[in-house]
């Protein structure tokens, strides 16, 4: 086969790297992934440099091996690639490529001063994940390394920069740095300007613009691979240089994408080791705490809900209903243990028979928790049955959202027809889709990828760049050449399920000081 009529994606998530390989039919020919995982260090949630390098590598070979078993070719060329990976965090380096400080990711809630100051400051929300919140942080705690800073990025601003030497990114990762003027698809130069005028009596050698990313759109042309980079991709030498790189985008925006929710009054949710909903918004909205504003990759306002936990805490639960399968004998697939207890949930009581458990693996910030405490509550009545046990754990790993997703109902009256889910959480049909309609008392659509969103969309990102149309739109692109014939399956929650989520839910935020105290109590 000819190569050059194939996308490639790759992204970097929280527990996998993952590499999809699509043809000129938009479908999949080969995929290679890497388990990984984040690190506590020093108080600080991160992956070292090494790991994220072994990581792209051991993927890439593990897609080659999967194109030769299927193809019979050696993979050495491809149309377009791109890189996409975890949103937000924060990755400093000095004028030789030095990193100055640990990868800081998403998930660390260490920000809380500078994420308050700058929110009150430029009367928008500045999420503590955001990597302007992590480097005002910097400088607030006066560290050492700010003084040297000659660009900012991201995890997928960094690996783009690796392959193709320059310091851009889509906009809508972009929009994870700082914010993001929709009117003129760049930075707001208000904002530049008021933290500029912030940072001034800390006699810093540098301005805010001189070390922020470029900011290119979705379609554009973001550099071409590098020999360097194809070496950092394949250190056989086999991967040619020259390919064409599509902007990097953060797993937000190839989430919209793989589940075609990039044009106005559609969105998604997507649930893994994290979970955030995203809707692009059709009005102007108010500054909430819980409310981050983002974009497409095409530039268009999203809000963003997100949730730094998710299914950490319900897979630890099946790795004990595991070990314990194995003490008698069983041998069951992992796999198969998940559809089961899955599955189970859905027997359970909609308010899960007054069991409650907080989720929280690290701290969720948009409920200002800083750190987290996995709680399993119950009262002596309560009706403790493995099918109530599971599904709190499942209405658990979505309870936030909820919160979130329910101001943007309630006060600001955001509109959607079409709300899609996707990731780990939806790949046993029917469960994760029935709970999350329950918790927004909304119809969720899953599609034919609703397992592996991200690479998929970063792939679909780079076919938009080679063969779109002239001035075609990418919100036509993906409804008239790739979705148009994807199978959609929408399901709605029994009025039962809406009232007992609900009935949880209030038992769930009634009881948040337990997390809290568990907190303070255990140090």
């Amino acid at each position: 086969m000819d190569f050059k009529d194939t996308v490639l994606g790759i992204e970097f998530g929280s527990t996998r790297i993952k590499a999809q390989l699509l043809g000129r039919d938009h479908m999949p020919l080969a995929s290679g992934s890497f388990e990984w995982e984040n690190q506590l260090v020093n108080g600080m949630w991160t992956y070292s440099m090494d790991y994220i390098h072994q990581g792209l590598r051991e993927c890439f070979a593990d897609l080659k091996k999967d194109v030769y078993e299927k193809t019979g070719q050696k993979f050495t060329t491809t149309g377009a690639i791109g890189v996409s990976a975890m949103m937000h965090g924060y990755l400093p380096f000095d004028k030789d490529e030095k990193l100055l400080a640990e990868f800081r990711t998403w998930r660390n809630t260490c920000t809380e001063e500078s994420a308050d100051k700058l929110s009150e400051l430029f009367n928008f929300n500045i999420p503590q994940r955001w990597s302007i919140a992590h480097l005002y942080q910097a400088i607030l705690n006066k560290e050492d390394h700010v003084p040297s800073i000659a660009h900012l990025s991201t995890l997928a601003g960094y690996i783009h920069r690796r392959f193709t030497g320059k310091h851009v990114m889509g906009i809508g990762e972009a929009s994870g740095v700082f914010p993001i003027d929709s009117s003129k698809m760049s930075y707001d130069e208000f904002m530049l300007d008021k933290f500029d005028e912030l940072i001034k009596p800390f006699g810093l050698p540098w301005k805010i613009r001189d070390i922020l990313p470029g900011i290119l759109m979705a379609g554009e042309i973001g550099g071409y691979l590098t020999k360097e980079g194809a070496l950092l991709l394949d250190p056989t030498g086999e991967f040619e240089a020259g390919i064409p790189v599509a902007p990097c985008e953060g797993d937000a925006g190839t989430g919209m994408v793989a589940t075609n929710a990039v044009r106005e009054r559609t969105g998604n949710v997507s649930a893994g080791t994290s979970t955030f909903a995203m809707i692009v918004a059709d009005h102007p909205l108010g500054v909430h705490k819980e409310v981050g504003m983002v974009t497409t990759p095409s530039g268009l306002p999203v809000a963003m809900v997100h949730c730094s936990n998710c299914t950490s805490d319900i897979n630890a639960w099946v790795n004990v209903f595991e070990e314990f399968a194995n003490a008698l004998g069983a041998d069951i697939p992992k796999g198969d243990l998940y559809t089961l207890l899955f599955k189970k949930a859905l027997e359970g009581d909609p308010s899960c028979g007054g069991l409650l458990s907080y989720n929280y693996y690290s701290g969720e910030a948009i409920l200002s928790i800083n750190e987290g405490r996995p709680l399993f509550v119950r009262t002596p009545d309560s009706e403790f049955t493995l099918a109530n046990f599971m599904r709190m754990h499942l209405q658990s790993a979505l309870a936030t959202l909820k919160y979130g997703l329910d101001i943007l109902r309630d006060e600001e009256h955001i509109k959607v027809d079409r709300i899609t889910g996707h990731g780990g959480f939806f790949k046993t049909e029917g469960v994760g889709q029935r709970i999350l309609s329950a918790a927004i008392g909304a119809p969720i659509s899953v599609m034919e990828t609703a397992g592996e969103g991200g690479p998929y969309g970063m792939a679909l990102l780079c076919a938009y760049m080679l063969w779109k149309d002239k001035d075609e739109r990418l919100e036509d692109y993906l409804d008239k050449k790739v979705f148009s014939e994807t199978k959609v399956n929408s399901l709605m929650a029994d009025e039962s399920d809406i009232k007992g989520f609900n009935e949880f839910s209030s038992r769930y935020v009634k009881a948040m000081g337990l997390e809290t105290l568990a907190s303070e109590v255990t140090g």
